[in-house]
């Protein structure tokens, strides 16, 4: 193959290993950052706290993936929905995956730099988060519990970098999105409940069990009322209730999806989960105009 294809080749496979095609997974990341990048500014984020947020969602949600499909290289080519994965085809190597890890990694933590001390404190929690979840799968039944974690922490990094400090409200949203994500990620893990049973991998929704969707509806309910509690807090008004309102339907959409435990609809009930996101960010942004 010559060289200039050769490079298109490896920098099209890292960009699938990094799931650049796949963006929910950044969106479902994003949101809640810009959630509290909004209510800790009243509104009004730093146009340079907004865009080093933006650009770091990107990278870690990258590095996330990237460490992910390292850790599962062993397991990806058994499960149906993972066996064509860069790694899992064997098209990257784990050295390759490792350098592109650090490499992204190294990207966030730089422009994390550019914030203030507490930020950059916060941000090695993250990190601890990001490479830690991964690999959870194989001791726990709720790994989710752990990406929840790593998908919220976000949070009260902006809090910081915004206000310079960590107030109370930050861990009622932080709480609102850690069972939010407990919500799409038992979803997301249906779908592959038969794969996972079968490779020996843990999830809550085979911790669940025929449950599932009951416990599923009520972390849906305790995200609305945590978030009913941060706008009574907030002092938010109508268009921000109007929101949850949607969010709300949206989430009876998604049990309307998951009622049969289809695999198809439990993954289109997972991705429904962005514009619940949307929503809700659009609802804050309409509060404070």
């Amino acid at each position: 193959m010559p060289p200039s294809l050769l490079l298109v080749d490896r920098i099209e496979q890292y960009a699938r290993l990094m799931r650049v095609d796949r963006p929910i997974g950044t969106f479902l990341l994003l949101w809640p950052t810009l959630w509290a990048l909004w209510i800790a500014s009243s509104g009004s984020p730093h146009p340079r706290i907004l865009l080093v947020f933006i650009l770091g969602v990107f990278l870690m949600r990258s590095a996330g993936c990237v460490i992910n499909d390292f850790a599962d290289r062993n397991m990806d080519p058994y499960v149906k929905r993972t066996r064509d994965r860069p790694l899992a085809a064997g098209r990257v190597t784990a050295r390759e995956a490792l350098i592109l890890f650090f490499l992204l990694g190294g990207l966030a933590f730089a422009l994390v730099l550019t914030l203030n001390l507490l930020t950059v404190y916060l941000s090695l929690i993250g990190v601890l988060w990001t490479v830690i979840y991964p690999f959870m799968k194989r001791f726990v039944h709720f790994p989710q519990l752990f990406l929840g974690f790593a998908f919220s922490w976000g949070i009260p990094m902006a809090f910081a970098a915004q206000t310079g400090g960590v107030p109370q409200l930050t861990w009622f949203v932080l709480a609102a999105n850690l069972f939010w994500v407990l919500v799409y990620d038992t979803m997301y893990a249906m779908a592959d409940r038969k794969d996972d049973l079968a490779v020996g991998a843990k999830s809550t929704a085979i911790l669940f069990g025929r449950y599932d969707r009951l416990i599923v509806a009520l972390c849906q309910l305790i995200t609305l009322l945590l978030l009913v509690i941060v706008g009574w807090l907030q002092n938010l008004n109508i268009y921000y209730y109007g929101a949850l309102v949607v969010a709300a339907a949206l989430f009876y959409y998604q049990q309307w999806l998951i009622r049969q435990r289809d695999e198809a609809r439990c993954f289109q009930a997972f991705l429904n989960n962005a514009w619940v996101g949307a929503a809700i960010f659009l609802g804050l942004v309409l509060n404070y105009l």
